[in-house]
């Protein structure tokens, strides 16, 4: 039995969580609900998606709601057969808020065959999220629950209400969790708030058991670059008072400033809270340690490892222990030692400083209050921690079509192509269609082939376009063959449209031969015969004349003999006239320039014939 003095320490410590949790921002997270029928009642209201079960995040819900005869609050077992629909679409259970667990009517309603339930508050007040009874309840129930639930106001429940009191037709309601999880682009950023201690109960060995199972898909996402993962870790601090004593010692470290309640509620035996947060540490800097060297997807391996072999149900939840696991992981200790620093000093210590800031809600996120907690793409995770309903969580929150491939399993999502093609257009000859199975749901987008881009509207017409695109069906353009002649409306020169080729008319998606003789296209001359051909014609001239096409018209061949000879002969005189000018040119210049330069040079020096007289060099040499 503890002391009053150990008691008041607990109590002190709780408090001052108490203290923060008050002054702190609890986000309800929110999915859409629409009526689509009766019309009265059609319109948009927000619900409050519960902390149990399996949203259905980036997805969408249309069933016909059912408020029972009897039992309306979902706190007993449903009696008779399961509930069915008139049209036979799901059912969607709607109950009273009162008397019993969230959980328990969720639970209930899903064993009689509830597609999902609604709850409807019975009081005025700001939608509450609702979430899974403590760990002291019996509360095996809560990890079977796999339908989603939703709680609504006061006054959304009684129109509900009050439309199937009136019978006249069914009311129907979809449900859509689509924008309940952002999706901006095609990386994921998610992280888990969690402990190392498992020894606390229901809540340590559900998220021990998830972190094992996850890990598969969680070292795949962040190995291909689809996801960034953060674990974070939840410390509390002592207040001042009760810094010097025991108490305050065991349970934190670095004098009073990180601390973590005592595993066994037992000071005086087994392990204390700060071995807790001495733990939490080391594995806050496998991470970043992992992470500066380009594994952060190790700190999954050392969790897992660290589970099974320093347990503290088996009393190895050990320092030893831990560095035996680091070593086994080819991680640098002494990285990890530096990245932990002291925690017997009375310093702030950077990492955990951090957390406990990070602990406090920002823009979308809350604050973070319990544990374990999700937050992807800074919104808090609402539903049970397991693996397939946290990927599918994770699937939301990619931007449509950039999702890797593990969210496009059957197992957590429907493939809506393969049902009438999802209403997109296809190829069926050359297998090409413009469906594209998202997580969210198909999208029809004209497709990419052989590096050739598909343009249209993905669900009347794809059409090839660009450069190589009359490679593939002919570019959606006109094509025949006839007497081994091939014609095609596809040119190669043009990147997009269609267009008949010579000897054809239309819109080069359907061409017809042109009858160039029946509409005197050609072979018009009083001498020609013409007989039309496909996609040209054939003209020939009566008697021993020969057919000038460009000219269109006939001419005798000797007459065509002499006119060669003609144009030869013409063109020889031509040449010659041209080289004698050539010749003639260049005689010319060349006289010219010679004359030009002896007039110049006989001003400068004596010539020979000039007057034939001999000038000396120096007057003074003369006699």
């Amino acid at each position: 039995m503890a002391s009053l003095r150990e008691q008041l320490a607990v109590l002190a410590v709780l408090l001052a969580v108490a203290i923060r949790l008050a002054t702190g921002r609890f986000v309800v997270e929110m999915e859409s609900i629409s009526v689509v029928s009766p019309t009265s009642l059609r319109g948009h209201h927000d619900a409050a998606i519960a902390n149990f079960g399996v949203p259905n995040y980036g997805g969408t819900l249309t069933g016909v709601v059912v408020y029972p005869d009897k039992g309306r609050t979902g706190c007993n077992a449903f009696g008779g057969g399961p509930f069915r629909s008139k049209s036979g679409r799901p059912v969607i259970l709607l109950v009273d808020r009162g008397d019993c667990y969230f959980a328990l009517k969720a639970y209930n309603g899903q064993q009689n065959g509830a597609a999902a339930v609604i709850v409807a508050d019975t009081i005025d007040e700001p939608l509450l999220t609702m979430d899974a009874p403590e760990e002291d309840n019996d509360n095996e129930y809560v990890e079977k629950i796999n339908i989603p639930s939703a709680l609504v106001t006061q006054t959304f429940g009684n129109s509900l209400k009050e439309a199937l009191a009136k019978g006249a037709e069914e009311v129907v309601v979809k449900l859509d969790w689509t924008e309940s999880m952002p999706h901006p682009d095609e990386r994921v950023e998610y992280e888990l708030w969690t402990n190392s201690n498992d020894e606390c109960g229901d809540r340590c060995d559900e998220q021990t058991e998830f972190v094992t199972n996850f890990k598969g898909h969680a070292q795949l996402l962040e190995k291909g670059g689809f996801t960034r993962f953060t674990p974070h870790y939840i410390t509390w601090y002592c207040p001042d008072a009760f810094k010097p004593s025991r108490e305050c010692k065991a349970q934190c470290i670095n004098n009073g400033r990180y601390c973590a309640p005592d595993p066994e509620q037992d000071f005086r035996e087994g392990y204390d809270g700060k071995d807790i947060v001495i733990e939490n540490l080391r594995q806050l800097c496998v991470h970043r340690v992992a992470n500066d060297s380009g594994r952060p997807w190790v700190w999954w391996d050392f969790v897992t490892d660290y589970h099974v072999r320093c347990s503290m149900k088996e009393k190895k939840y050990s320092k030893e222990c831990a560095e035996h696991v680091v070593r086994s992981l080819g991680l640098p200790s002494d990285k990890i030692s530096k990245c932990m620093g002291d925690p017997e000093a009375d310093v702030d210590n950077d990492v955990l400083r951090t957390e406990q800031l990070l602990q406090i809600g920002h823009g979308t996120r809350g604050d973070v209050t319990i544990l374990p907690t999700l937050v992807i793409n800074n919104v808090q995770y609402r539903g049970k921690l397991e693996r397939t309903a946290v990927l599918k969580a994770i699937c939301a929150g990619f931007k449509e079509s950039t999702e890797p491939s593990v969210c496009l399993n059957p197992d957590i999502e429907t493939n809506e192509c393969l049902d009438s093609n999802g209403g997109c257009w296809q190829d069926s000859e050359l297998n090409i269609t413009a469906c594209k199975d998202t997580f969210r749901g198909r999208v029809c987008q004209c497709p990419v082939v052989n590096n050739v881009q598909f343009q249209g509207d993905g669900y009347n017409s794809c059409i090839p376009v660009g450069p190589g695109r009359c490679a593939i069906n002919n570019g959606g353009c006109w094509s025949d063959t006839k007497n081994g002649q091939n014609f095609s409306a596809c040119p190669d020169s043009d990147l997009t449209g269609c267009r008949c080729p010579y000897g054809f008319h239309g819109d080069g998606y359907k061409c017809e031969d042109v009858d160039e003789c029946k509409e005197k296209l050609a072979c018009n001359c009083p001498e020609c015969s013409c007989k039309n051909t496909w996609g040209g014609y054939d003209c020939k001239c009566k008697g021993n004349l020969l057919y000038i096409k460009s000219e269109d018209t006939c001419i005798a061949k000797s007459a065509s003999k002499f006119g060669w000879l003609m144009t030869l002969f013409i063109l020889a005189c031509v040449v010659g006239a041209g080289t004698a000018a050539y010749v003639f040119y260049k005689y010319r210049l060349r006289s010219y320039m010679d004359s030009e330069i002896m007039a110049i040079m006989s001003q400068y020096m004596p010539l020979d014939n000039h007057n034939n007289e001999t000038r000396p060099l120096r007057e003074d040499t003369a006699a």
